[in-house]
């Protein structure tokens, strides 16, 4: 249920501030409407953070990567990119740094709402699939453990690693599927994305992001496996990372 929700837009124009505001106001969301990267660090120092940030690239001061790198790095509010330019290189970069999803002004409000809603509920755990509720809580991934049913991720000393919502969909659906080749389109399809460009470099960002935090060496793989031509493997049969705790 998104109703009351609080979102934070973080747009230099006064004019598009103001109509996502009324626009997701009307929702039933709780927006916040923020003219650069100043209010947003006030508003996340303060106690009533957003759920989600829709954030612009391009304006005077701090622009949206640095903000979307503060945001990744200290808080687990979801970013959705927000910006006038279409460039590939600039969605890549967003998505590196962090971002849940990524939209081109201009906006039609209708999808931005849907994006808002799929990103929301792949952050909530009760939308999870029936077959994710009947699997053990716990998932060991190479120096990780995910917690399905919190959506969380732990390394082996307890302490949490943030992570976008679309890389714990991507952690569900290996743990769905050890030892089990998946090509892109699979991830994509199984993750709730098929509606993603299958020839962008998403996956394989994702992927590369994942590594850096589950894998002993991220240039060497041994959990998340590449199949070259092919796709991916969650391989734990020769690494016994196939730990799974209830």
């Amino acid at each position: 249920m998104t109703c009351g929700q609080h979102i934070a837009v973080v747009d230099d124009d006064d004019e598009i501030r103001a109509t996502f505001e009324e626009y997701l106001t009307d929702k039933g969301f709780r927006v916040s409407s923020l003219n650069g990267g100043e209010a947003l660090r006030a508003l996340i120092d303060g106690d009533d953070h957003p759920v989600l940030v829709l954030l612009d690239i391009t304006m005077p001061g701090e622009d949206g990567f640095s903000l979307a790198r503060f945001l990744s790095a200290s808080t687990n509010v979801k970013i959705i990119m927000v910006t006038a330019s279409g460039e590939t290189i600039d969605r890549v970069v967003g998505l590196e740094l962090g971002a849940d999803d990524y939209i081109a002004k201009p906006v039609d409000l209708r999808e931005l709402q849907a994006r808002i809603k799929a990103v929301l509920r792949r952050s909530d755990p009760g939308t999870r699939e029936a077959s994710v509720q009947k699997q053990a809580s716990r998932v060991r991934f190479g120096e990780c453990e995910l917690d399905l049913q919190a959506r969380r991720l732990f390394d082996l000393d307890g302490r949490e690693i943030r992570m976008s919502a679309m890389e714990c969909d991507l952690l569900r659906v290996f743990a769905e599927r050890p030892n089990r080749v998946l090509t892109r389109d699979n991830l994509l399809e199984l993750a709730h994305h098929g509606d993603w460009d299958p020839y962008d470099r998403s996956i394989d960002l994702r992927i590369s992001r994942l590594r850096r935090k589950i894998e002993r060496d991220p240039g060497k793989p041994e959990v998340l496996k590449t199949v070259r031509g092919v796709g991916y493997v969650f391989a734990t049969e020769a690494t016994g990372m196939a730990e799974v705790r209830t």
